[in-house]
């Protein structure tokens, strides 16, 4: 996957990790990125189209969908993250309606445009997704279960040309993570890491020094030696034959 000549859609634009993913894509030559967020966005790059997207929203997600003519890479990125102890039903359910069903919900809707170009879904995850971090526990169930999805959809999608892609991230540095005392990376260097690993066809990108430490033992290791092996299924193979 090369950025350049590319249609690229990212949610979350506003700040932080996403308006440095559409800066990030402009500069490798994309020659169109859409750049979704909840408010309306103003930019100076003609090749820029502002979308009104709230991940959760269906009808927002359609017309988005309506909007876009082609589409080579979606990037979810939108995301929430809160402190809290799981005391509280009601913010494990934010964080899964944001980032897990926000995912799928967007994954789903734009596949027949990304099934035509043979193009790419990356999800925007964090090493929360392999270890939960205590201080944000919903947070990180939600992203272990967007990291099931990823596979899922990597697995399923991949007879029809579309490469599924998981960025299991370190620290940002964005209002998101301010609380949260953790080496942190900034926003434009994790946006770079991202999409090179994206051009390199890597299945899970780690993208800054904190995840980095961690890729060749990943991608060695038994859960993903299991995630090939479960996924060879699909090829007809019974489970437990």
């Amino acid at each position: 996957m090369n950025i350049t000549n590319t249609a690229v859609l990212v949610t979350g634009a506003n700040r932080g990790l996403g308006r440095a993913l559409v800066e990030e894509a402009l500069r490798r030559g994309a020659k169109q990125v859409y750049a979704g967020t909840r408010k309306p966005l103003a930019h100076s790059d003609r090749r820029v189209t502002p979308l009104t997207l709230d991940v959760t929203n269906a009808v927002q997600i359609q017309e988005a969908v309506e909007k876009v003519e082609s589409l080579d890479i979606l990037i979810n990125n939108a995301g929430v993250a809160l402190y809290d102890d799981l005391t509280d039903r009601a913010a494990l359910e934010q964080h899964l309606a944001v980032n897990l069903f926000g995912t799928h919900g967007m994954s789903q809707a734009f596949l027949p445009a990304l099934t035509r170009s043979r193009g790419a879904i990356v999800n925007v995850l964090s090493l929360a997704a392999l270890a939960p971090l205590p201080i944000i526990p919903a947070y990180s169930i939600s992203k272990a279960a967007a990291f099931s999805l990823t596979q899922s959809l990597r697995a399923l999608w991949a007879a029809r040309g579309v490469s599924v892609h998981a960025v299991l991230a370190g620290g940002i540095d964005t209002d998101m993570s301010r609380g949260a005392y953790i080496p942190k990376s900034s926003p434009e260097s994790v946006a770079r890491g991202i999409l090179e690993g994206l051009e390199n066809g890597e299945e899970e990108i780690f993208p800054d020094p904190s995840s980095a430490s961690m890729a060749e033992s990943w991608h060695s290791g038994a859960a993903k030696a299991l995630e090939r092996e479960f996924a060879a299924l699909l090829n007809g193979t019974a489970v437990g034959a």
